[in-house]
Parts: C-alpha cells; sequence; structure tokens
C-alpha cells in the first residue's frame, strides 16, 4: 500500500504523539546508529568506493600565480610518463567549488582569478603517476596586478545586491538619531579569513555507464549538488545519481560541488574508466573555499540608562571576481536587541582570493564577534552590568518587521548562566583578579541563530515484519541525522530503535533540503513525521479507531481497549508514504530563532600574553531537543569552533600573490586538547509550536555564535586589554599592554 503525506506548517502545532513520548525515545541521548560502522572503520566515505584495475587517478593541476591570462598549458611532457592515461585542459572546467546558490560552479575561461586555482587534470594509472606527471604540466601566464587584501587601495567596495539576506536593512533615521543620542559608540572590529578544514578532504569517484554518471561524493546538499554537477557538465540531472552516505564534516565547504567532481566525470568520460580524485590538504585550503576576512563598523546611540535609539552595523568582505556572495555579518543585529532606528548594510570589493562562501553559522559567526563586544564596551561605558545591559534593550517583538517571536528565552538563558557560572562573583574592574603570573577574567555574549526551514520529503515503510526503513537524500555530516530521524519513526510508529533503519545521502531518495544552515533536523525530521503520520492513519483504518485515539508501543497498536501486533494487523502487506514538509504561514508570520548565551572564564600570563580559557558555559534554547547526545555534541563543537575564530585561526594571504601561506592542519590553528577546557552545555526546555511539527529549532550554528565575542570579552576583564582584531594571540596582547604603558 503506498500513499502520500502533506504538512504544511500554517498554524502553531498542538499536542503531539512526540509530547505523549510512549515509546520514551525522543529527546533522550541516544548513541549515533552508524558510530560502530565509523568507528570500526566499515563506513564507506567517498574516495574508499572503487577498487581494482578498472580504476584510474586523477589530480589537479592549480596555478602559479594569483591573478592574470593563461597563455599555453603544454602536457607532452605529462602525457609521455609511463602510465598516464590523458590530462584535461578544458577551458569550461571549474577554478573553485561552487557556492550553494550558484546553478554551477564558475568557470575557467582562460583566466586565473586566485593563486591555486584549478587549471588541468592529469589521469593516471595510480595517484603517485598522476600527481607526478602533474609537475611536468607547463603553464605560462600573461599575470595582472591582484587585489590580495580588503584594505589595498585597489579593493573598491560595493553592494552586491541580494543575498542570504538584502544588503541593505534600514528602519527609521539612523543618522538623526544617532547624531541626538546621549551616548555613543563607534567602533572598528576585524576578522580574518578562515577555512572550514573539514577533516575528510574533497573527495569524488566518478563512473559513467553509458550517458549516465554515477558519482560518489562527499557533498552536504544532495539535489543542489546534482543540479550544479549537471550543469557543469551540459547534461540533464536526470542523468546523474550521487551517493553522499558518510560524509568526513563539512562546516559549510561543500556545500556547493566542489572541483574535483567537476574533473572527475569529465577524466572517466574521457577515459572510458571510473577516475577517483582527492584534493590535497593545501589544495583544500587554496581551490575549494573559506570564509571571507571582515572589516566591520559598529555605531550605537543610547541613554544615559543604555536603552538603544540607533544602532548601525556595516560589513565589508572579498569575494573572487564574478562572486557576489557576501558574508551577512549583521544578521542577528537586525532582530537581537531594541532601537527604533536601525541602518545594517553589507558590502564586498573583489580580491584575487579564492572563493568565500559559506561556513559555519555564516553571519553570526563574525558578525556577533562584533555586535557582542560592542555591547560589552557599551555596558562598561555607561557602568552597567552586560547582562543588565542586554535586559535593558530585549524588544518584545521583531524590531525590524514587528512580527512576533514564535519563542524567544535569551533572558532566561542570560539568567541561568549567570546563576551557574557565579557571574555575580566577576569584579567589574579589568585586572583587578590575579593568581600568580595569570590574569583571570570573566566575559560574556549572547547567541542568536535564526531558524530555517526548507520543503523536505522522505519515504518510511513499514514492513510485514513490523521493522521500519526511513529513506530520504538526506546528509550526515556528522551531525546525527541517521540517529535522529530513526528516533523520530521509532517514537511515532511506536518500535524499539532497533526496528528502524534509515537510508540517506543518495539522490534517487526523496528529495530533502541536506545539511546546512541547521535547518536539516526540523526540516527532514518533519518529513519523516509526515509519512509516519500517514501510516498512522492506515494503521487506525486497519484497527477500525480514530487516529487520535490509536496507541504504538514496542510493536504494538492499542485502541478501543483492544491490543494486536502490528505484524498480524498488516497481515502481510507493507504500508509505504512519502511524507512530505512545507514551511507555511507559521514560519512567514512569526520571527523564529534559538537563543543562548555563553560565558567564560580566561587567565592570560602577566608575562607572555598567552590566553588559556579556563571555564566554558553555554545555556542555549532551541526549541525540542531531539536527541540530548548529539545535541551535546554539536554544541561541544561550536564552542571549540568558537575558541578557535577568539584566539588562533586565521588564514595568512601572502600580499604578493594571495598564496595562502599556511595551507594545512599544521599551520592553520584549529584548536586541540590543550586548548579545551572541560565545556558545559545546557539546554532550557522549550517548545516552539511554529516552528516545526517537532517543536524543534536549529542548535548546530547557534552553539558557535557570540562564543568568542566571550571570550574577547573575558579577555578585556582580565588585562584591560580592548581587542578589536581578531585572533586575539598573545602579540597583541602584549601590544595593547605597551600602548597602555606608554600612554599612561
Amino acid at each position: 500500500m503506498r500513499s502520500e503525506h502533506t504538512i504544511q506548517m500554517d498554524t502553531p502545532i498542538g499536542e503531539t504523539r512526540l509530547d505523549r513520548n510512549v515509546q520514551a525515545v525522543i529527546g533522550k541521548g541516544v548513541d549515533r546508529m552508524e558510530g560502530p560502522l565509523k568507528v570500526s572503520g566499515r563506513a564507506t566515505y567517498a574516495y574508499e568506493n572503487l577498487h581494482g584495475k578498472d580504476v584510474a587517478y586523477g589530480y589537479v593541476v592549480t596555478s602559479g600565480i594569483g591573478a592574470g591570462k593563461i597563455s599555453r598549458i603544454e602536457t607532452m611532457k605529462a602525457l609521455g610518463m609511463a602510465g598516464v592515461l590523458t590530462v584535461i585542459t578544458d577551458d569550461t572546467g571549474p577554478r573553485a567549488a561552487a557556492d550553494p546558490g550558484d546553478k554551477k560552479p564558475a568557470s575557467i575561461k582562460g583566466e586565473v582569478t586566485h593563486f591555486g586555482q584549478p587549471i588541468a587534470l592529469v589521469v593516471a594509472e595510480s595517484y603517485e603517476i598522476a600527481r607526478a606527471a602533474a609537475k611536468l604540466v607547463e603553464v605560462e601566464y600573461a599575470p595582472t596586478e591582484g587585489v590580495y587584501s580588503l584594505e589595498s587601495d585597489k579593493a573598491t567596495p560595493y553592494d552586491p545586491g541580494e543575498g542570504t539576506m538584502p544588503s541593505i536593512v534600514k528602519k527609521g533615521d539612523f543618522a538623526g538619531a544617532f547624531a541626538k543620542a546621549p551616548v555613543k559608540l563607534d567602533l572598528t572590529y576585524t576578522t580574518p579569513s578562515q577555512s572550514h578544514s573539514a577533516m575528510e578532504p574533497h573527495a569524488a569517484v566518478a563512473v559513467w555507464d553509458g550517458d549516465d554518471l554515477t558519482l560518489y561524493g562527499c557533498y552536504q546538499l544532495v539535489q543542489t549538488n546534482v543540479g550544479q554537477l549537471a550543469a557543469a557538465l551540459g547534461i540533464d540531472k536526470a542523468r546523474i545519481r550521487m551517493l553522499n552516505p558518510y560524509i568526513g564534516g563539512g562546516f559549510g565547504g561543500k556545500l556547493g560541488i566542489g572541483p574535483e567532481a567537476v574533473y572527475a566525470a569529465l577524466g572517466a568520460k574521457e577515459t572510458g574508466r571510473a577516475v577517483k580524485i582527492a584534493l590535497t590538504r593545501q589544495q583544500v585550503y587554496q581551490a575549494t573555499s573559506r570564509r571571507t576576512d571582515t572589516i566591520q563598523r559598529i555605531q550605537i546611540g543610547a541613554d544615559e540608562n543604555g536603552v538603544i535609539s540607533a544602532i548601525a552595523h556595516d560589513t565589508l568582505g572579498g569575494n573572487t571576481p564574478g562572486d557576489k556572495v557576501f558574508e551577512p555579518a549583521g544578521i542577528s543585529t537586525v532582530f537581537l536587541y531594541g532601537g527604533e532606528n536601525r541602518l545594517i548594510t553589507h558590502r564586498i570589493a573583489d580580491v584575487n582570493i579564492v572563493l568565500s562562501s559559506s561556513m559555519r553559522a555564516p553571519g553570526e559567526a563574525v558578525g556577533m564577534l562584533a555586535l557582542e563586544n560592542a555591547m560589552d564596551e557599551l555596558a562598561e561605558k555607561l557602568d552597567i552590568d552586560p547582562i543588565e545591559l542586554r535586559k535593558r534593550n530585549e524588544p518584545q517583538i521583531d524590531p525590524q518587521e514587528g512580527l512576533p517571536f514564535s519563542s524567544r528565552m535569551l533572558v532566561e538563558c542570560m539568567d541561568e548562566g549567570a546563576r551557574r557560572f557565579a557571574w555575580a562573583d566577576r569584579s567589574s574592574v579589568p585586572g583587578s583578579r590575579r593568581e600568580g603570573e595569570w590574569l583571570i577574567g570573566m566575559g560574556m555574549s549572547a547567541a542568536s541563530r535564526k531558524n530555517l526551514l526548507q520543503k523536505a520529503s522522505a519515504r518510511v515503510t513499514l514492513a510485514a515484519d513490523g521493522s521500519a526503513l526511513v529513506e530520504t537524500d538526506m546528509t550526515d555530516i556528522g551531525t546525527g541525522t541517521y540517529t535522529i530521524l530513526q528516533q523520530i519513526a521509532a517514537e511515532m510508529l511506536g518500535l524499539p530503535l532497533a526496528r528502524v533503519s534509515v537510508r540517506l545521502g543518495d539522490s534517487s531518495l526523496p528529495p530533502a533540503p541536506g545539511s546546512g544552515g541547521s535547518w536539516g533536523a526540523s526540516s527532514s525530521g518533519s518529513s519523516v513525521y509526515a509519512a509516519c503520520e500517514g501510516i498512522i492513519g492506515t494503521l487506525a483504518e486497519k484497527m477500525g479507531v480514530q487516529a487520535q485515539h490509536l496507541t504504538l508501543k514496542d510493536g504494538t497498536a492499542i485502541g478501543d481497549n483492544r491490543q494486536t501486533s502490528l505484524v498480524d494487523l498488516l497481515a502481510g502487506e507493507p504500508i509505504e508514504v512519502i511524507g512530505n514538509f512545507k514551511p507555511g504561514k507559521a514560519f512567514e508570520e512569526t520571527h523564529q530563532a534559538s537563543y543562548g548565551a555563553h560565558f567564560c572564564e580566561v587567565a592570560v600570563n602577566a608575562v607572555t600574553g598567552e590566553t588559556r580559557i579556563r571555564r566554558l558555559l553555554t545555556v542555549a534554547a532551541a526549541g525540542r531537543i531531539l536527541n540530548e547526545k548529539t545535541a551535546m555534541s554539536q554544541c561541544y563543537g561550536g564552542q571549540i569552533f568558537g575558541i578557535g575564530s577568539a584566539l588562533t585561526e586565521e588564514l595568512v594571504i601572502d600580499p604578493r600573490s594571495g598564496l595562502i601561506v599556511n595551507h594545512d592542519l599544521a599551520e592553520y590553528h584549529v584548536p586541540v586538547n590543550a586548548d579545551v577546557p572541560q565545556l558545559e552545555v545546557v539546554f532550557l526546555p522549550e517548545r516552539d509550536l511554529a516552528a516545526s511539527p517537532l517543536a524543534s529549532k536549529g542548535i548546530g550554528e547557534l552553539a558557535l555564535s557570540g562564543v568568542g565575542a566571550a571570550i574577547s570579552n573575558a579577555i578585556y576583564n582580565a588585562t584591560g586589554v580592548r581587542l578589536r582584531d581578531y585572533p586575539m594571540t598573545l602579540d597583541k596582547v602584549l601590544a595593547g599592554w605597551a600602548e597602555k604603558k606608554q600612554a599612561a
């Protein structure tokens, strides 16, 4: 029996089966269902597919200059090497990864737009031969003068237009209100370029069967990526099957199709063999995408009590010529605090550096560093506690659009965090607490992340033996999608977890929005919920009861004082339902976001300027928590991400060529165990009835948003040195002390 069941979220939900929690699995910290496969090496990642004599290997040739024209590519020496099958110099090849909003990756077209840009592919019998032959490919260039810094005289800012949010958001008369404000703050903060640095490098394996292509990949948005690959190859997307069942991290770096996928398909087509490509770590940094560096100006006008009347947030970022994607750093400034007069602007400048695209919490991750530092500086200027200042500017409705909040527990998060962290013991006088040669300080910040929903579909089959199978092309990048969808189906259908299987990451399955924007669990989970509702309706008919009076538990159906096993009720006939979820009026008519608060204690060495994190607490409210363990893991990851943003992470770009100097994990410093203290995460009970049928909201990116600001505010409280240039390395602390001494 096959059918479809669709839920469109036009009104807030009432009580659901998830609230009844009869099977008692939803919300629990359930272990990952695919965990044993991963830790035992049985989960097959992209590059591990296909082996043997019919498989060839590709190596991408990249540019050695930062800007110019490609005059000639000489391939004879490479082709003369034993074992080399072909060298592809297709001018329509990709110059970097695609942004998720692009129809396809930008093509080379005879130009070099950034150092390390892909320009050719060598295909050979082995990886080693392909790599050696790539060094024999000779490229002649006609170099042009490049722009390698936002601060270059040649970097000309312009309005990029509409992106993930409007480039300009305004209300009232900011300039007039700011001019009249008794208290003014006008400060500039800078953040560096950052790399996604996922553990699994970009990789793809392509094999053709006539005109049909199968691609094993590591991409986050299956349907989007299939379309991008088809457009790049000039074929119908129906000809492509993409398989991404396991992905070794993404953080946004695999949202768009990568150059390796296009080149693998081109190489496989030309050689008639399966072709495998894995980018080297250096190529991942240089040839895929990054988070742009930013220059952010925050202006706040307030009265003597700290009530904001005017707020502005201007962001300048950069991108490769022709790419107009901008970092929406002001996305939380739009709604986080009150103020009748508002101006949020975004500009970009063309730079000859690899594509700027989405990276975990695009916008909030860097925008809240500036905003939450500015709020701390305003609190100090007014001699008001930082939490109290935020409370005085807590809006009752969305201050920009006037929409009601679907739910908002920012104040509760700050209060609970303050209680747990003993915030009342913090000294407001910087540098007043010392333990030996260590200066101790505390800082906090608010956290917010816009809630995003996407349409999604999933197929759930209740088999004749009483087991269930969930199928959707949704991906799991390490976030716990497999397990969460398993839990939703188990709870809805009253089955033990072991009786529910999940298939993901196959483009032949019902379409899902993929992993990105923290929308995955709520969107795909809602489609599974919808499919299960359809199955429950059919079971109720078979039993002769109304669906709301049917209880399902442990493989048994109970209704009207009758009880029967699902196996007997099914009588050999499986039920297959495709569930569809669509955001509706409930999403459009409310302002939806997740909220939280971060609290940090640091120790800064009074001799060396070294900062050590001693304590880090995040209190979050993100609707229903579907799996406490995977949600907690996501938040730990966000906190660690935030430590890196605050203290260590920075792509160092050679101003002469655009070369990313620290293009590997040895020199791009993500936090390691020694950098991370015991972390604490607390979830406040919440149900957002307008957010989704699950009453859940995104949490994976919330946990990063604002963490770095809490750390830098703590550094100031410890040292009296106010740093506005991230990351806050020890040399900057020492320079700040020197400036203070000189001023004194």
